[in-house]
């Protein structure tokens, strides 16, 4: 059809809170290396416009809701040149522990997120 497949926005959600913690110099490596780790846990995505192959979308990630143990990114997917918002949603993640357990949030994360 030309048109970016639907499922795609979960994968630039993702690339999106993946670059955003790596700018505030925290990759999910060194994350992992802590035993901490972020499972999505709900994700949701509004599609307003279509994207089409060779479009430049840019990704817009920031922090919604921080809580003890879960956080809330909020994602928008803007079309490079005319600025159509394509689509938002949002991604919620909880903290997980080295037993796969829910844990509070480390305050070093917690920090940068605030």
């Amino acid at each position: 059809m030309g048109i970016v497949y639907y499922a795609n926005f979960l994968v630039y959600f993702e690339m999106g809170r993946t670059e955003f913690l790596r700018n505030l110099g925290l990759p999910y490596s060194e994350l992992e290396r802590e035993h901490i780790y972020f499972p999505v846990t709900e994700a949701h995505c509004r599609f307003r416009v279509p994207a089409h192959y060779d479009d430049i979308l840019i990704i817009q990630t920031f922090v919604s809701e921080l809580k003890h143990a879960t956080v809330e990114f909020k994602h928008k997917i803007i079309r490079e040149g005319d600025n159509k918002l394509i689509a938002e949603g949002f991604t919620k993640l909880a903290c997980l522990n080295a037993s796969r357990k829910p844990t509070a949030m480390p305050e070093k994360l917690k920090k940068l997120l605030q």
